[in-house]
């Protein structure tokens, strides 16, 4: 007779394997939706959390799910205490605010990077950190920021035009 012990310890492992893989993508997404590190950190806690929470059976849920969560919560955070405030001007490249977490070789990289990402718009760079850096599908993101699928392709499609642009500013 099987008391569960099997079951759960499966459950965790999935759950260890599941946000091994994809908390780093979920914090990048969360620090351009929060105030800094410490709030991006609150963000996702509670997003795995509530969502782990809602899901039967121990399984991960949907990433998309969870990316939408991080959203909606902080924008109940932002209401709630009342501050949005400008999160591109509160971004210190060469400090923990950090959105891409690069080595020594590729700090540079990540840098002009995260300058050119800052001079986008928020719809572009949502829709830009939760394809290639998250891996969502368009349907996925479209589900996480509670749009049509075909305007998140259309989103990343010009937002990629942009940060082009904005890379060529930034190297000259």
């Amino acid at each position: 007779m099987n008391n569960g012990s099997e079951h759960d310890v499966a459950d965790e492992t999935s759950w260890e394997q599941w946000l091994a893989r994809h908390t780093p993508a979920l914090l990048l997404f969360a620090r351009q939706q929060a105030d800094g590190e410490t709030d991006a950190q609150d963000l996702v806690q509670e997003a795995v959390v509530a969502s782990w929470q809602r899901h039967s059976g121990g399984v991960p849920p949907p990433l998309g799910v969870v990316y939408a969560m991080i959203r909606h919560r902080a924008i109940d955070w932002a209401r709630r205490n009342g501050r949005r405030t400008n999160r591109e001007a509160a971004v210190h490249l060469d400090g923990p605010e950090c959105w891409l977490d690069a080595g020594v070789d590729e700090r540079e990289r990540s840098q002009l990077i995260q300058k050119a990402l800052s001079t986008l718009p928020d719809i572009y760079r949502e829709v830009l950190t939760l394809k290639v850096w998250g891996g969502l599908t368009f349907g996925e993101i479209a589900e996480a920021l509670d749009i049509p699928a075909n305007t998140a392709a259309s989103r990343y499609r010009y937002g990629l035009q942009e940060l082009r642009k904005a890379t060529r500013e930034v190297l000259a």
